[in-house]
């Protein structure tokens, strides 16, 4: 309860208060993560069970339609799965691999910014070179370059079972060069600080000085720039999903959805690719908000 009420009792806490843009962004991203995280208890329907599924309820429009039912609250696509059910499940898998993504980009930006910040000389100019050689190429090219030789090299049979951890590599492999310049930048100044002099004098280890005593010093800006990088690896996924290299439509993400929906745009049935772009809209549109007022908060500059 103390730790609680010293949080609540923080400049931060303070300053997430008085931001209503804050507040909103907050409770969009926690109602959003409730409903994708709690999916098999929140959805109506299991749209991955086919004994439940039959294709006489398929392309049944929302319920405020003429010809909509209260079953089935946004519809149903082409296979007579619920919309709706669908939609938390696809939020869930998208959130997944973004969570995934980001992290596994983290571990690899942090590990070589700190080794091109401390060691420097051309170890540094290396790295940051191969950084920038991948930072003057579009994530999405990076990714798709990354997915087409991954696919290339697999059985086709074994496609849809490697399809996921392709995805997180791919947005990863094309998201890390962020990460290793803002700690290297970081690390550069804190390895000058007296506590690091002080740690060498009596004999500390170059790794354990980067990862016990630089490294939590410079996860402030890392962990904003992964709240905002969260944003663009959900976007990636989503792009890499609608141009059909993505997750397989067995387990749709929301870039699944809007592509499948996609066919049935111009039919009439607008229902079945509007709802996915709204979640995934409203989805980025709350971790952005969310990254640039926590950035905002954490500037010392700006308070």
């Amino acid at each position: 309860m103390n730790a609680l009420q010293r949080f609540w009792d923080s400049d931060l806490a303070w300053a997430w208060r008085h931001s209503p843009v804050a507040i909103f962004a907050t409770i969009m991203t926690g109602l959003l993560f409730f409903g994708a995280f709690g999916a098999p208890w929140v959805a109506p329907h299991n749209p991955f069970d086919l004994a439940s599924i039959t294709l006489m309820d398929a392309l049944l429009p929302p319920v405020w339609e003429s010809d909509g039912q209260l079953t089935y609250l946004l519809g149903t696509d082409s296979q007579g799965r619920d919309l709706f059910s669908s939609l938390l499940y696809g939020t869930r898998i998208s959130l997944l691999i973004g969570f995934a993504s980001v992290a596994l980009s983290m571990v690899i930006g942090i590990f070589l910014g700190l080794i091109a910040g401390y060691a420097g000389g051309r170890i540094d100019a290396f790295i940051m070179r191969v950084a920038d050689v991948q930072l003057s190429f579009p994530a999405i090219l990076i990714a798709l370059l990354i997915d087409g030789v991954a696919r290339a090299a697999v059985p086709q049979d074994l496609l849809d079972v490697i399809a996921f951890p392709v995805l997180v590599g791919a947005i990863a492999l094309a998201g890390w060069p962020q990460y290793a310049r803002t700690v290297r930048g970081s690390a550069m100044v804190e390895k000058n600080r007296e506590y690091v002099q002080a740690a060498k004098v009596i004999g500390v280890s170059g790794p354990r000085i980067m990862f016990s005593h630089v490294l939590p010093n410079v996860m402030g800006p890392v962990l904003v720039l992964a709240t905002v990088h969260l944003a663009t690896a959900i976007i990636t996924e989503a792009t890499l999903s609608f141009l059909g290299v993505g997750v397989p439509p067995t387990s749709p993400s929301l870039g699944t959805l809007i592509r499948i929906g996609n066919d049935f745009l111009f039919s009439g049935e607008w229902w079945i690719t509007i709802f996915p772009g709204l979640v995934l809209i409203l989805l980025v549109l709350s971790v952005n908000l969310l990254g640039d007022w926590l950035r905002d908060a954490l500037n010392p500059r700006l308070n």
